[in-house]
């Protein structure tokens, strides 16, 4: 047998290209990490679990030093180490929250303080931990509108509503800012520019963990639940793993306990829940690959275009359908069609004569081969109008990433989700057929 053809070669060099793909490259030699740790260090937090690294695919995240068992605290990070509003208001910011009215909010205070720190610079005491910040986000309310206008119908709005959203909060914003003139010796509009607010309301977005509501009188009663915990921050999502955390009141420490095994020099995750990728893409700008719960979303006018016109009875179908909440959430996913898809489908195929029979339709039951049929033939015209749709829209991502080289970074990630998409629909669209080769 020729050398390095056998199934042992075969074996090891698959083990090999596994690891080497799951392996990232420690950076914890580089001068923004030291400077973080020794931050972290004064502040009372110990770590030999995990390291910075940098790694294929997922790019900056925590890498395990030893294996580390199910159950095993992975990180405790101290109180002292979180910035949360009672870091806010024990700061110089405190005295003018206090006398503004009304209230501002918990948000406005984290966002604020993030803002004033990171212009003070050298001078910050959070200025290791702000380091290591990103620069730059990838939310849609960051994205150019071009690019937005690539998004899939549904998240695009969602992304619009978030770009206004932001711009509310910082024109609601500056008259606050204004009060806060004499702290500084640049004028506030310079300091507090919307760019500025923009990556605050991100950073606190995106980054933040959940505390237990806590409330200050200076602050207005909406929840008050986020705090920024260093380096903690630095751990990525995966879907696929389950993580325990929360704020230890006894020790102090905000805990995160793995329920799963890591091995040494792997990367370590946290879930941030079961978020399909239009939720990981609006709140925390990324899509993740191969995610269970990602999914495609079937609109109302979607949901009808294949149903014959001359059906009378569409309206109040239709009229059901809002009532009993089967208008919306309606999606395909890596299982195919879901109920709720199917069933919205069921109830609107009914013929004249079965209309009275639609109770039994939202209760699960089967009321005829061929209404059974007759759902799943025009869940796969959605689903190939989808895959054709999903297609175009590749192609023309393509087009604007040769056209608009600028954009490179951003038109990546929503080719990303394209193809997540398209992935979805091709196995959905495979799932249909079989069902429907069943039924004949």
């Amino acid at each position: 047998m020729q050398k390095g053809k056998g199934r042992t070669s075969r074996v090891r060099r698959r083990k090999l290209c596994r690891t080497s793909e799951s392996r990232g490259v420690n950076e914890s030699y580089k001068s923004e990490f030291i400077e973080l740790r020794k931050w972290l260090k004064d502040r009372k937090f110990q770590d030999s679990n995990l390291v910075p690294a940098r790694f294929p695919g997922t790019g900056r995240g925590l890498m395990s030093q030893t294996s580390l068992q199910e159950g095993q605290m992975i990180i405790s990070l101290p109180e002292s180490c979180l910035l949360t509003t009672d870091t806010v208001i024990q700061s110089y910011l405190g005295a003018y929250i206090a006398k503004w009215k009304p209230p501002p909010s918990p948000l406005l205070a984290l966002c604020t303080f993030l803002v004033s720190e990171k212009h003070a610079g050298d001078r910050s005491l959070w200025k290791p931990y702000l380091e290591i910040l990103p620069k730059a986000y990838t939310c849609p309310v960051c994205l150019e509108p071009e690019v937005v206008n690539l998004l899939p119908i549904s998240l695009k709005a969602k992304a619009e509503e978030q770009r206004a959203h932001v711009q509310e909060f910082f024109a609601s914003s500056r008259d606050f800012f204004s009060s806060l003139q004499p702290l500084f010796a640049e004028a506030v509009d310079s300091i507090f520019s919307y760019s500025a607010l923009l990556w605050a309301w991100c950073t606190v977005n995106t980054r933040a963990v959940y505390l237990r509501p806590r409330q200050w009188e200076c602050l207005s009663a909406e929840p008050d639940t986020c705090a920024l915990a260093p380096y903690l921050d630095l751990l990525n999502h995966s879907p696929h793993v389950q993580v325990k955390a929360a704020f230890n009141e006894e020790t102090h420490c905000y805990e995160i306990r793995t329920t799963s095994r890591w091995r040494k020099h792997e990367e370590v995750f946290i879930c941030y829940g079961p978020h399909d990728n239009h939720r990981l893409f609006l709140e925390y700008g990324f899509v993740s690959g191969h995610n269970p719960h990602a999914c495609v979303y079937v609109s109302r006018e979607i949901l009808v275009k294949y149903l014959p016109s001359t059906d009378k009875q569409m309206d109040k179908k239709i009229s059901i359908l809002k009532d009993h909440g089967y208008i919306e959430n309606l999606t395909f996913g890596w299982d195919g069609p879901s109920w709720r898809l199917l069933t919205a489908l069921k109830l609107l195929s009914l013929e004249a004569e079965k209309f009275t029979c639609w109770r039994k339709v939202l209760l699960g039951e089967v009321i005829s081969d061929t209404n059974e049929k007759t759902s799943l033939d025009i869940a796969q015209k959605i689903c190939c109008y989808f895959i054709e749709e999903t297609t175009a829209m590749l192609q023309k991502v393509s087009r604007t990433k040769d056209e608009k080289e600028a954009l490179i970074n951003q038109l990546t990630l929503v080719e990303s989700l394209w193809t997540e998409e398209l992935k979805i629909l091709r196995t959905s669209a495979k799932t249909l057929h079989s069902l429907q080769i069943a039924l004949t």
